[in-house]
C-alpha cells in the first residue's frame, strides 16, 4: 500500500519492440517525471513486444494502492492503436479496477507543446547528424 500522497500515477504507454534499445528513451521520461514529482507513481507500458503490458502496470498500481491515474500515450499520431487498441485496453482496465480512476491523455503528438518543441529542434543548426 503507497501513502496518501503517493496514491496517483501515470502510466507512459508506448508502441514497444524487441530492440531493447529502443524503449531507453520511454523509461528515461518515467525517471525524469518520477524526479519531478515523487508524489507521484510512474510506469511505462507497452502495447506489444515489450514488457510489462498496459494491463501489468494498470495491475501494479492498482496493487499499490493508486486510486487515480493518467494514461499517457507516447504516440507522435493518432492512428488504429489509439482509435481502436486503447479504447479497447482502456474499458477492460475500468472494468477490471472500478476503484480506480482512470483519465486517457491526448498523445504526445497532439500537444501544441510537443509539437513546438520538435519544430524547434528541425530548425535548430546546432544538433549535429548521427552516422549509422
Amino acid at each position: 500500500m503507497v501513502s496518501a500522497e503517493r496514491r496517483h500515477g501515470v502510466v507512459l504507454f508506448a508502441h514497444g519492440s524487441r530492440d531493447l534499445r529502443w524503449r531507453e528513451p520511454v523509461e528515461a521520461v518515467a525517471a525524469l517525471a518520477a524526479r519531478l514529482d515523487p508524489a507521484v507513481q510512474v510506469r511505462c507500458a507497452y502495447l506489444e513486444l515489450a514488457a510489462p503490458d498496459l494491463r501489468t502496470a494498470v495491475d501494479d498500481l492498482a496493487r499499490d494502492g493508486v486510486q487515480s491515474l493518467d494514461l499517457l500515450p507516447l504516440f507522435l499520431g493518432v492512428g488504429k492503436h489509439l482509435r481502436e487498441d486503447l479504447p479497447r485496453l482502456l474499458a477492460e482496465l475500468r472494468s477490471a479496477h472500478p476503484a480506480v480512476t482512470i483519465t486517457l491523455r491526448p498523445a504526445v503528438g497532439e500537444m501544441p507543446e510537443v509539437m513546438e518543441l520538435l519544430a524547434r529542434i528541425a530548425v535548430n543548426p546546432s544538433i549535429r547528424a548521427i552516422d549509422r
